[in-house]
C-alpha cells in the first residue's frame, strides 16, 4: 500500500506528458512503451490492473487461425508475427503449445481442407512453429484417449502459444516495467471525466478506497478503458470514428482432465471454437460467444450448461462433468471494434479482435478500441508513435521497452540458485522447479528473493496450502505489487482463486497468514471482506444447472 499511496500523491502534484486511463493489456503496454521511450507517464484504473477483460482470457497467445475462414489474411499475418515476437521476447512465459483439433462428421469443412489451412497458417507465421500434422480418428484416440472419436472423421494438430502462468499476471508485468521506467501508476483510482484547459487535459480523479478527489494534469489523454472506452469518451465529450460491440465469453476451471500439455480444440454444437486448455494441475474449458448490449456481465446457469454439455459430448470421461466439478469460473466481454457508421446489425461472430487507434489531433486525445494479448507490443509502439506525433518529445524513441532481462542476468540468477541448491526446496506438489518458477514470474526481481531464502530457509516454504506460493513471494507482492484488496493477490497477481476451491480457501490457515503479511493490522477485515463479496466464485447466484 505504501507504493500506491506515494504514487497517488505524485498524481496530483506533477504534470505528465500522458495520462493513460485503464490498466488492462492495452493501457499497461501503452504505459510501459511510453515510459520506456522517455515520456513522463501516469496510469490509473478504477479497479485493479487487469481487472476486467484482461483477466478473463483463454490464456492463449495465438495468431487468429479462426480469421482464416473469413479471409482476413492481413490480420492473421500480423497476429502470427506478433505471437512469434512474444515467444522470442518472453520465452519463460509465452510458450509454444500444440492444438489438437477434432472434426466431426457433417462439419462444414473436411479435415483435409482444414489441414491445408493450417499449412497456410504456418507459412504466414514464417514457419516459426512446429509443422502441422493430419490425424485419423485412430491417431487422435492414441494421442488423447479422453477424446470421443465416435462420429469423428479426423483432425489435425498445429502450434500456437499460451501463457504459462496467468493473463492478469502477464499484464501486471507491463505495469511493473512502466514503474521501473519511471511511470506513476495507481490502481483503484477512478477517472470521473476530463476537460481540456489550454494545452492540458485536467482529469478529475477519485481514490476509490477513501473517496477523496484530486486533479491529474497531462498533455495527452489516452483512453485505454477496454470495454468502457465509449463510456469514458462520453465523459470527455469525444467523438470517435469507432465504437465497441460486446461478446461475452466464459470458461470453467475443473480438475485436470488430461496431463498432456496440449490444447484440445473442437467445434461446439453451434459451430464455434471450443477449447480444453491446460492450467497446471487444473483444466480450463470454454468458451461461449454471446452478444451483449453492455460490458457488465455475469456467468449464468445457461452459460454453464452450454459448456458442460459440449465438453461431455466430446470427451469420454469416467464420469461426466457436473456443476459440482467446477472450481471457479472466468467471465468477461471481448470488446469488438467497429466503425460508428456501420451500425450494430453486423454478425458479431465474424468480427475480429483487432485493435484500432482513434486519435483526435486537435484535442490530443487517443482512444484504443478492441485488441488482445497477442498484439500488445504493437499497441505500445503505435501509441508511442501517436503521442510523439501529438508533440510529446520521446527522449529514447528506439528503446526496447519489453522482454525478459538479458541471458546474462538469467544465468546469474540460475547460477546462484544452483549454488544454494534451491530446486531441492521445491515442494513435491509443485508443477515445476522453484528456480524456473521464480524466474518466470519475477525475472531479475527474483534475485533478492534468493538472499532472503539463504538467510531464512522458511522464506522458501509454501504459505498457502494447495498452491505454489512461497513466503518471500507474498512479501514481494506486499512491497512491490500494489496489493490493495485480497482479490488483487488471489485472482490477478496470482491465480490462487482460480485453482483452489472456494471453501478450501476460506478454511486456509496459510491464507490468513498471507493476509497478515499483506495487510498487517487490517488482515482480518480484508479476509472477511473478500469472502463476503465472493461467496462462491464458481457458480451463478441461483438455481442448479441441468445438463
Amino acid at each position: 500500500m505504501k507504493l500506491r499511496n506515494r504514487n497517488i500523491e505524485k498524481l496530483s502534484t506533477e504534470t505528465f506528458d500522458a495520462l493513460v486511463i485503464g490498466g488492462g493489456i492495452n493501457g499497461a503496454a501503452t504505459a510501459a512503451a511510453l515510459a520506456g521511450k522517455g515520456a513522463n507517464v501516469a496510469l490509473i484504473d478504477r479497479g485493479d490492473f487487469a481487472g476486467s477483460t484482461s483477466m478473463h482470457s483463454s490464456n492463449l497467445v495465438w495468431g487468429g487461425i479462426k480469421y482464416m475462414e473469413s479471409k482476413d489474411f492481413a490480420l492473421v499475418r500480423k497476429l502470427c508475427k506478433s505471437r512469434n515476437h512474444l515467444i522470442k521476447s518472453y520465452p519463460s512465459t509465452v510458450q509454444e503449445i500444440r492444438f489438437l483439433t477434432t472434426i466431426s462428421k457433417g462439419f462444414r469443412h473436411s479435415p483435409h481442407y482444414l489441414w491445408a489451412g493450417t499449412w497456410l497458417y504456418w507459412l504466414m507465421g514464417n514457419g516459426f512453429t512446429k509443422l502441422p500434422t493430419l490425424l485419423s480418428p485412430k491417431k487422435i484416440k492414441q494421442q488423447e484417449p479422453i477424446i470421443d472419436v465416435e462420429g469423428a472423421v479426423g483432425g489435425f494438430e498445429y502450434s500456437d502459444a499460451y501463457l504459462h502462468d496467468n493473463d492478469a499476471r502477464f499484464v501486471f508485468n507491463f505495469v511493473r516495467h512502466a514503474l521501473n521506467y519511471g511511470a506513476i501508476a495507481a490502481n483503484y483510482v477512478e477517472s470521473q471525466g476530463a476537460e481540456r484547459e489550454g494545452d492540458l487535459w485536467v482529469t478529475k480523479a477519485r481514490d476509490v478506497m477513501d473517496g477523496h478527489t484530486f486533479d491529474i494534469r497531462a498533455k495527452v489523454l489516452i483512453n485505454a478503458a477496454g470495454p468502457w472506452v465509449d463510456q469514458h469518451n462520453e465523459l470527455t465529450g469525444q467523438k470517435t470514428t469507432h465504437h465497441h460491440l460486446y461478446s461475452k465469453g466464459i470458461h470453467l476451471i475443473v480438475p485436470q482432465l488430461t496431463d498432456s500439455q496440449r490444447v484440445l480444440a473442437f467445434f461446439a454444437d453451434d459451430g464455434r471454437l471450443f477449447f480444453v486448455i491446460p492450467m497446471g494441475n487444473r483444466t480450463c474449458i470454454g468458451t461461449t460467444d454471446t452478444h451483449m448490449e453492455q460490458p457488465e456481465v455475469d456467468v449464468t446457469a445457461d452459460d454453464i450448461a452450454f459448456v458442460l454439455e459440449n465438453i461431455n459430448k466430446r470427451l469420454t470421461l469416467a464420469k461426466p462433468l457436473t456443476q459440482d466439478d467446477i472450481i471457479s469460473t472466468r467471465c468477461g466481454v471481448r470488446p469488438l471494434a467497429i466503425k460508428a457508421d456501420q451500425g450494430e446489425d453486423r454478425d458479431f461472430l465474424q468480427l475480429s479482435r483487432k485493435h484500432v487507434v482513434d486519435t483526435n489531433t486537435e484535442s490530443a486525445h487517443v482512444s484504443i478500441f478492441g485488441g488482445k494479448l497477442t498484439d500488445c507490443l504493437n499497441v505500445g509502439d503505435e501509441i508511442a508513435d501517436e503521442v510523439s506525433r501529438l508533440g510529446v518529445t520521446l527522449s529514447a524513441p528506439s528503446f526496447k521497452w519489453y522482454g525478459e532481462p538479458p541471458k546474462s542476468v538469467k544465468r546469474q540468477f540460475m547460477d546462484q540458485a544452483k549454488q544454494m541448491d534451491l530446486d531441492a526446496m521445491t515442494a513435491p506438489t509443485s508443477s515445476e522447479p522453484l528456480s524456473s518458477r521464480l524466474w518466470r514470474r519475477y525475472a531479475d526481481q527474483a534475485i533478492p528473493m534468493l538472499e532472503k531464502i539463504r538467510q531464512d530457509p522458511a522464506q522458501g516454504d509454501i504459505l498457502i496450502e494447495g498452491t505454489e506460493y512461497i513466503r518471500c513471494e507474498i512479501e514481494h507482492a506486499r512491497d512491490h505489487e500494489m496489493i490493495t484488496q485480497l482479490e488483487d493477490f488471489l485472482r490477478r497477481r496470482a491465480k490462487v482463486s482460480l485453482v483452489v476451491p472456494h471453501e478450501q480457501l476460506r478454511q486456509s490457515a496459510g491464507l490468513k497468514e498471507a493476509c497478515r503479511v499483506l495487510f498487517g493490522d487490517d488482515a482480518d477485515e480484508r479476509f472477511k471482506q473478500y469472502f463476503e463479496q465472493n461467496r462462491d466464485t464458481a457458480l451463478p447466484p441461483s438455481s442448479a444447472v441441468e445438463v
